[in-house]
């Protein structure tokens, strides 16, 4: 009995417990949020990462995943940890937790060193609550360093996808995530993604280092969406005919960059106004793009996949999609953008035949042949001229552009191969890093009070870079020309002529902002003859790479299978119902649609029938598809009118028996 009642005490404890921090949580959302309560599968997952245990949660684009980390983080001690790789939401996240009076940091490219110092430097000793840091710099050892002394109560893995080798857009620098969780044991860390299969869901788990499988799962249906398949030739034709038809907000993807501005201004032509959007804009033109779409100044965004992810905007009314993505699970992450407010809403594709060859032809773009991929290895070597067994850790800047045109490549199998000795472990081949601008002045000290004619702006600029900015005479130091702009009372143009000008003197060595990919030598240089690319980077990857492109392919080509069915069974959901407002669905119901058609001529298509066979009414109901209360009006005004007649339930024309 002792041991009954010890039970009986301890499950009445644990649940006074998990009830007082459900209630905790929910005064927690109804402080920071105003809502009464939690939806879809928010709470199950805040009450399992709160009770410390490692969670994964499957939540679709719109499901409110910030709040699974916010909420459980506001209510422990410490800083939450927050991996992502999308500056944008970055931004977006921190300034919306600062407007609800939390205090919140992110570390991303294009910040100076002594920016990153001092925000891990609050986060140590500044009692804030979240910091989001991309994985790339998960490795750094100024962040390392930091990190073993800040108390960190969670750490949370957004887009954990990314983590699978099995998945549509593995990134190497996520596997550095398990190497953090033996910095900080005991933290549970919460993986969210919006995109994954099966195998991806377990892979995710592994890798993370999961204690036990713990996954919540919240069904990807998306009922107010219309999945749409339009085989067509004419696609621009097309596009103009749907936009016109059709009002609200759009998002148009499409293959590469020179096609987004070459659409956006075909729309503009035609008095759709529109912006485009890549991944080679600067940061600055980004945010005024998309500041101009969300707030409905331009219309439709015409973007490449580097826009969308962690933008928040609930009302696009249609996402159309000019080329095919290369899988299911990154069109459905992007169809997934439009209808977020639970209205009604399209996803449409433009299909045309053409379309599954240029898809395919992505394979070998992709994964190019290994002898390609060795000689490239090996120009990549005298590109730098690195000699045999050097290279380990030098780190350079790398022009794709520059390179391919030296050694004559084509960039994307060239991009690619570069890829695949990332992942081989020969080399990191970074995306584009923002680089803040940097200057050192040449000029001693001394020098400077002896220069004359430079004029009252130039004068005013120096002093103000000096008051601004220490050890500019001993190193380079990261500026910017915005903030130096603002306190001089000039443009940003201005600033930038000033600092050239001053450059070309002499006086200062200035390095403008920019965008720069790197090469990380990850070990020496080998020769060719050594080289190994494994078949767990190259052959595994590619078969599922074919793997991913056929369900893309069998997914706009089947015209039987509802659409809404064939991507939930993709993503391992099974839907008994169809969803009755895809292309296949409405085509379905318009061919079981009983015809419409005046009482003369049916009455006349029945005596058609009955002129060369005698029939039943259900064998003459199979005969003619038509509503069956009409069919039996039309029937009973023959019969009464005396042109057929019955006997024993067959139905004859009346000059047969006559």
């Amino acid at each position: 009995m002792k041991n009954e009642e010890l039970a009986a005490r301890l499950c009445r404890v644990l649940i006074l417990h998990s009830s007082f921090f459900i209630s905790m949580y929910k005064e927690i959302l109804k402080q920071y949020w105003g809502y009464d309560n939690f939806r879809g599968i928010q709470e199950d997952i805040i009450n399992s990462i709160g009770e410390g245990r490692d969670t994964l949660g499957l939540m679709p684009t719109g499901g409110g995943k910030s709040i699974t980390f916010q909420v459980p983080a506001l209510a422990k001690e410490g800083l939450c940890l927050v991996i992502t790789p999308l500056i944008a939401l970055m931004k977006d996240q921190v300034q919306n937790l600062r407007k609800r009076g939390i205090k919140a940091l992110a570390i991303y490219s294009g910040m100076s060193r002594q920016e990153i110092l001092v925000t891990l430097e609050n986060c140590i000793f500044g009692n804030y609550k979240f910091l989001y840091i991309s994985p790339e710099r998960l490795g750094t050892e100024i962040f390392r360093i930091k990190l073993r002394k800040m108390n960190i109560c969670m750490i949370t893995v957004d887009e954990s996808h990314c983590i699978s080798q099995w998945g549509y857009d593995f990134r190497p620098a996520y596997l550095k995530i398990a190497e953090i969780r033996n910095l900080l044991p005991g933290v549970p860390v919460l993986a969210l993604t919006a995109t994954a299969t099966p195998a991806v869901v377990k892979d995710i788990q592994e890798r993370l280092l999961f204690k036990k499988e713990n996954v919540f799962r919240m069904s990807f249906e998306r009922k107010n969406l219309a999945y749409i398949v339009r085989k067509v030739e004419n696609k621009t034709g097309e596009l103009l005919h749907i936009l016109r038809s059709m009002p609200g907000s759009a998002i148009v993807y499409v293959r590469n960059r020179s096609r987004t501005k070459e659409t956006t201004e075909l729309l503009n032509h035609e008095g759709i106004t529109a912006d485009f959007y890549h991944a080679g804009l600067d940061d600055a033109t980004k945010d005024i793009r998309q500041h101009r779409w969300q707030a409905g100044e331009s219309r439709v965004m015409v973007a490449t996949n580097a826009f969308g992810m962690g933008i928040d905007k609930s009302d696009v009314r249609i996402v159309i999609h000019l080329d095919l993505p290369d899988s299911i699970e990154a069109y459905f992450q992007e169809a997934g953008r439009a209808g977020r407010d639970g209205n009604k809403a399209y996803a449409v594709i433009l299909y045309a035949k053409s379309d599954k060859v240029t898809l395919n032809k992505r394979i070998p773009d992709t994964f190019p042949e290994k002898d390609y991929i060795k000689h490239l290895y090996e120009d990549l070597q005298y590109y730098y001229q690195m000699a045999m067994g050097d290279g380990l850790g030098c780190v350079r800047e790398f022009s794709l552009e520059d390179f391919c045109r030296k050694f004559k490549y084509f960039p994307v199998p060239a991009d690619s191969a570069l890829k695949i000795l990332t992942q081989a472990g020969y080399l990191e081949y970074t995306d584009e890093q923002d680089n803040a601008s940097r200057l050192h002045f040449i000029a001693r000290r001394d020098e400077l009070y002896k220069l004359r004619n430079l004029g009252e702006d130039v004068d005013k600029l120096l002093q103000i870079i000096l008051r601004s900015y220490t050890g500019v005479f001993t190193d380079y130091t990261f500026i910017n020309e915005d903030s130096l702009a603002v306190r001089n009372g000039l443009t940003r143009q201005q600033v930038y002529d000033m600092l050239m000008h001053l450059s070309k003197m002499r006086i200062i060595d200035y390095i403008p902002h920019k965008k720069t990919p790197y090469i990380i030598y990850t070990r020496e240089r080998v020769d060719i003859q050594h080289l190994q690319i494994p078949r767990s980077v190259y052959e595994k990857r590619k078969e599922r790479y074919e793997t991913r492109i056929k369900a893309m392919v069998d997914y706009v080509t089947t015209d039987t299978a509802c659409r809404s069915r064939m991507l939930l069974r993709y993503f391992g959901e099974k839907n008994e119902h169809n969803c009755e407002v895809c292309d296949v669905c409405l085509g379905r119901r318009t061919k079981e649609a009983p015809r419409k058609i005046p009482m003369d001529e049916l009455r006349n298509e029945i005596l058609q029938v009955l002129a060369k066979q005698t029939v039943t009414p259900a064998g003459l109901a199979e005969q003619i598809t038509i509503d069956k209360e009409f069919l039996l009006e039309a029937l009973h005004q023959l019969l009464d009118e005396k042109q057929i007649v019955s006997v024993d339930g067959i139905l004859q024309l009346k000059k047969v028996i006559s």
